[in-house]
């Protein structure tokens, strides 16, 4: 997929656990899992605006566009 979601950099950079950033934005973390695999399909804006909320981050910090 040409979208990559970068939260385990962020995660990292801010020392967040996925399961502290799934309460705080309220998700599943499976759904969050799904998220940073790759694997979503779509991703709400509200979601989005939450982690970066959380993260303190805007969202070209975590959407990156590679071509195939």
């Amino acid at each position: 997929m040409p979208i990559i979601i970068n939260v385990d950099v962020m995660l990292a950079k801010r020392k967040m656990q996925s399961q502290e950033l799934a309460e705080k934005i309220g998700i599943t973390q499976a759904n969050l899992s799904i998220l940073k695999t790759g694997k979503a399909k779509a991703l709400r804006l509200s979601t989005l605006e939450s982690i970066c909320k959380i993260l303190d981050c805007q969202p070209g910090d975590l959407l990156e566009y590679v071509k195939d």
